[in-house]
């Protein structure tokens, strides 16, 4: 029996951005990195689960509050992907066309 820290293909290993430490808290990126959408999504989980407030988040980040809460509103929309900006368009897009 496989548990989830022994995946059955090496190549499902987390990167160092999809870990979490053992209580379960993600690993936050550094305020000076560049943003990603799985960075994005660490700081999502962690202010969704109460790891961190939405106000240090957003002073940590050097963020909006309207843009985390625009983060939030593209990953439940359209998953991790919505939080690309590259793609930004083309959902926006999709978006006008369902309303």
């Amino acid at each position: 029996m496989r548990t989830r820290m022994q995946p059955e293909n090496p190549s499902e290993i987390p990167s160092n951005d999809d870990r979490m430490d053992v209580l379960g808290v993600p690993e936050l990126p550094s305020s000076r990195q560049r943003w990603t959408v799985r960075r994005k999504a660490a700081v999502i989980e962690a202010v969704r689960g109460g790891w961190m407030p939405i106000e240090e988040a957003c002073r940590v980040y050097n963020i909006s509050v309207d843009e985390f809460l625009a983060w939030e509103r593209d990953i439940d929309r359209n998953g991790v992907p919505g939080l690309r900006t590259t793609r930004y368009q083309i959902y926006r897009d999709t978006d006008a066309q369902r309303g």
